[in-house]
């Protein structure tokens, strides 16, 4: 007989063909839930699973904008809600070539949980656009931008769903949104979060994302006598995420010894110059490629994947979503790495994380280690509340507790509910508890 996950599973699928990723998100988090359902059968009464993988609102719409050429394009944008049981949506506008309903659905599941690990009262949402910021001018970028939030604006609000930045969508992208926003609703309000710094952004917002899976890292690693500082370590991607996670092992004493993006890979096992690759990718707006055509030491591969076959210590795949396959988690095996770290949003895909658990690599799941960028937008929505800023300092340190808070969380859950070790149990656990309670609180609506 067909286990009640399976059903909703596989009701999940028939309702939502063509979506791949949602899929998978749905797949990964409802059959390590299992053992909750047990304890709580009032879960199932009210049909907690069958609404939480049901986004609570679905918004798709046509963004027209015209180019430097005086061409008119057409681009499709996208802003999924999907549950505000306990606090209004909150997620990123992500815009790339590869958007499609699927991916924001998986990303905006995948954020229920992520967000319900912060500890704060924010509720989960995803959205974005086919739109690729790469190799448009600022004007196009502009010109783009205030035409998606001439049509979001209606559905978004500093109480109701605030949205950030994601791949494709940094402080330039926000600046342009918000601005069409503010000229719109005649509002100066905290209606989104990655806002620069002289209009209500939050110190520590850029770097929280690749802060907060180091200190995550650190705080496993040494569960098992394990640490950062003289480790090898390996780094997919080059957005922000990539970035700091790569500065922060930097500071904790760790050396970085090979970073890639979808254009290559550059390794030097003596370290990899991090400041001139962030100068090239932050703003010199370059690919690894170009940047490699100038570095003074290291050497270049144009296939990205054979960042995996490095040797190393640590990986942190922080680029995009099923980027480690099983033979790269093969080759990471036989590379000699000893833990993983998720910094994008399931970079790793389900037969490579059977690969690196089967092979006793430590392993942290993206919905707790990535979690420290959402938790420091929460903080920059408190600080607009308050109309007030709070220095670096006093962000670092409220990221570093939280993401205690979220790894102590995430263990203790793993062992009440017998899945010792298996910090994606732990973290899909946790998260849906909390939801699932507050949804139970509030009847069916």
């Amino acid at each position: 007989m067909m286990s009640y996950v399976h059903e909703v599973i596989n009701d999940v699928v028939e309702k939502n063909p063509s979506e791949p990723e949602f899929h998978q998100a749905v797949k990964e988090v409802l059959l390590t839930i299992e053992p909750v359902l047990k304890k709580h059968p009032e879960y199932r009464k009210v049909k907690i699973l069958e609404r939480i993988v049901e986004p609570e609102r679905q918004i798709i719409f046509r963004v027209p904008w015209i180019d430097d050429r005086g061409e008119v394009q057409i681009n499709k944008g996208y802003r999924v809600g999907f549950n505000s049981a306990i606090g209004p949506y909150k997620g990123g506008l992500r815009l790339h070539r590869s958007v499609n309903l699927s991916i924001v659905k998986f990303l905006g599941f995948e954020q229920i949980f992520k967000n319900s690990l912060t500890g704060f009262p924010i509720g989960a949402g995803k959205g974005g656009s086919d739109f690729d910021p790469e190799n448009k001018s600022d004007t196009e970028v502009m010109k783009f931008c205030q035409s998606f939030m001439t049509e979001l604006y209606r559905h978004i609000g500093a109480d109701t769903d605030v949205p950030a930045g994601d791949l494709g969508t940094g402080t330039r992208e926000i600046g342009y949104l918000f601005g069409q926003y503010k000229r719109i609703k005649n509002v100066c309000e905290g209606v989104l979060t990655g806002k620069g710094l002289s209009y209500g952004g939050s110190l520590g917002r850029k770097e929280a994302t690749g802060y907060g899976l180091v200190y995550f890292m650190e705080m496993l690693l040494k569960d098992y006598e394990k640490s950062i500082e003289g480790s090898r370590v390996v780094v997919s991607g080059a957005g922000n995420v990539a970035l700091y996670a790569m500065e922060k092992v930097r500071q904790m004493g760790g050396t970085v010894v090979a970073v890639s993006d979808d254009s290559g890979m550059v390794y030097n096992p003596a370290g990899v110059d991090i400041d001139a690759i962030k100068k090239a990718k932050e703003f010199e707006r370059i690919k690894i490629s170009d940047y490699a055509a100038s570095m003074k030491q290291g050497e270049f591969f144009s296939d990205y994947r054979e960042l995996w076959k490095v040797p190393c210590d640590i990986a942190l795949p922080c680029a995009t979503q099923n980027e480690m396959d099983e033979e790269s988690a093969k080759a990471l095996v036989s590379s000699g790495c000893k833990a993983v770290g998720e910094g994008a949003n399931m970079p790793c895909t389900p037969e490579a994380i059977r690969i690196l658990q089967e092979n006793g690599l430590l392993f942290a799941p993206s919905k707790a280690a990535n979690a420290g960028g959402v938790a420091t937008s929460a903080l920059e929505m408190a600080q607009n509340s308050m109309r007030y800023s709070w220095t670096f300092d006093e962000v670092d340190n409220r990221l570093k507790k939280i993401m205690s808070n979220i790894y102590r969380n995430a263990k203790e859950a793993a062992v009440y509910y017998d899945k010792p070790n298996n910090l994606i149990a732990g973290a899909n656990i946790a998260g849906f508890v909390k939801v699932a309670e507050a949804m139970l609180a509030q009847g069916v609506v």
